[in-house]
C-alpha cells in the first residue's frame, strides 16, 4: 500500500507531479485551480526533484515555455482554468501541430466570458473538439475523483510521450476543490536519457540538424502531415477508450455523465432504482476518444440516454452521433456553475421519460 494524504484534487495533482518526474511546471493563477502552483511552491519540488516551477507573466508565456521545455523531452505541464484555457488555445495547437508531449490541466468554471468561480462543464466543445485552429485533437482525460486527479498525472504522460501528443485532464471546480483520501506511490526518478530522434538535445556533428515546428508554407506537404496525424488519431481512438459502467448490465435507460456530474448520478441511479426505473450510468474516463462504439452497442438494447452536463449540451452532441437514431437522447443540464443534486437529475430524467 501507498501512501495516504487527505488533500483536496487540485493539490492531489500537483503532488502526483512531483512523484511522476516532473521536469517543469509553467502555469499562472486563477480560481479555482491556483492550488496546483501554490502547492508546488510551498512543497519546493526543486530540492525534492530539481523540478523546475515558474509563474509565467501570462497564460501565454506560460503554454510557450511548455512547448519550448517539451521540444528538448522534458516532461513539461501547465493548468488553468477556462479563460486562462482559452488564452493558451494557440500555444496548444502548435503543440498539436509539432506533435510535442505535454500534459495540461483545466479545471473548469462557468462561463462564458469571465463568468463565475463555480464550476461548470462547459469546455467540452473546446477540449474534445480542438479549441484552437486546425485539425488536431488533444487526449482528454476527465477524473472523477481526487485520486484520479492524482492517477491521470502519470497516464497523461504515458499518453502523451506514446503517441507524442498534447493531453488534457478536464476536472472542474467539484473535483478541484474536494477533498478526499489519495494514495501516492513512491517517488520517480526524472528521465535522464533524451535521445528520440524528435528532441532538440543541442548541435552535434553524429547526426542531422533537428527542427521541431508546426510551419509549412507547402500546402502538399502540410496536407501530408495533417494526414499523418489523422492516422495517429485513428489509432488513438481504435486502442485508447476508456469508460466505466455502472448498473447498465440490465437498464432499460442509460445516463451518460463525466466528472463531477457522475459523481452525482451515481446516486441518481439508487435513487432511480427504489423507485422501480431501471437507470445505469456509463461514465466516459477518455471524452476523446470518446467511448461512441461502447454507446452504439448500448443503443441496441435500451429505450434511451440521457446526456447529464453542467453545460448547456455539449457532449450530448457526442451521445447523438454514437446513437445514431436508434433510441431517443435527451440533456439535463444546469449553468453557470450551478451544480445539480442527485434528486434533481432524477426529476430531470424523469420528465425525460413522460416526453
Amino acid at each position: 500500500m501507498g501512501e495516504l494524504k487527505l488533500m483536496k484534487g487540485n493539490e492531489a495533482i500537483a503532488e502526483a507531479a512531483i512523484r511522476a518526474g516532473v521536469d517543469a511546471y509553467f502555469g499562472y493563477p486563477i480560481t479555482p485551480q491556483s492550488e496546483i502552483m501554490e502547492y508546488l511552491a510551498s512543497e519546493q519540488p526543486e530540492k525534492r526533484t530539481g523540478m523546475v516551477l515558474l509563474q509565467a507573466e501570462s497564460e501565454v508565456a506560460a503554454i510557450n515555455m511548455v512547448y519550448g521545455a517539451a521540444s528538448t523531452g522534458k516532461k513539461a505541464m501547465t493548468s488553468s482554468s477556462s479563460p486562462g484555457i482559452s488564452l493558451k488555445m494557440e500555444g496548444i495547437s502548435y503543440l498539436a501541430g509539432a506533435e510535442l508531449p505535454c500534459l495540461i490541466v483545466n479545471v473548469v468554471r462557468g462561463g462564458p466570458g469571465l463568468g463565475t468561480i463555480q464550476p461548470s462543464q462547459a469546455d467540452y466543445f473546446q477540449a474534445v473538439k480542438g479549441g484552437g485552429h486546425g485539425d488536431y485533437r488533444l487526449i482528454v482525460l476527465a477524473p472523477a475523483s481526487v485520486q484520479e486527479m492524482a492517477d491521470f498525472v502519470g497516464l497523461g504522460f504515458d499518453l502523451a510521450f506514446k503517441y507524442r501528443n498534447p493531453v488534457m485532464i478536464l476536472s472542474d471546480g467539484v473535483i478541484g476543490q474536494m477533498m478526499e483520501k489519495v494514495e501516492f506511490g513512491e517517488q520517480q526518478p526524472r528521465r535522464t536519457k533524451f535521445d528520440e530522434p524528435w528532441m532538440l538535445t543541442g548541435k552535434t556533428p553524429d547526426r542531422p540538424h533537428r527542427i521541431v515546428t508546426s510551419l509549412d508554407l507547402e500546402a502538399v506537404q502540410m496536407e501530408k502531415h495533417n494526414l499523418d496525424l489523422q492516422a495517429k488519431y485513428k489509432t488513438i481512438r481504435e486502442n485508447e477508450v476508456r469508460f466505466e459502467e455502472i448498473a447498465c448490465d440490465d437498464a432499460d435507460y442509460i445516463m451518460v455523465a463525466y466528472g463531477s456530474s457522475a459523481r452525482i448520478c451515481q446516486k441518481t441511479v439508487k435513487l432511480a432504482r427504489e423507485s422501480g426505473h431501471k437507470l445505469g450510468l456509463l461514465r466516459p474516463i477518455t471524452l476523446y476518444p470518446f467511448p461512441s462504439e461502447r454507446i452504439s452497442q448500448l443503443a441496441d438494447k435500451v429505450k434511451g440516454f440521457l446526456s447529464v452536463e453542467m453545460s448547456s449540451g455539449q457532449m450530448v452532441e457526442d451521445v447523438m452521433l454514437a446513437v445514431n437514431g436508434k433510441v431517443k437522447v435527451g440533456h439535463y443540464g444546469r449553468y453557470g456553475g450551478v451544480i445539480h443534486s442527485p434528486e434533481q437529475v432524477l426529476c430531470g430524467f424523469e420528465e425525460f421519460l413522460s416526453k
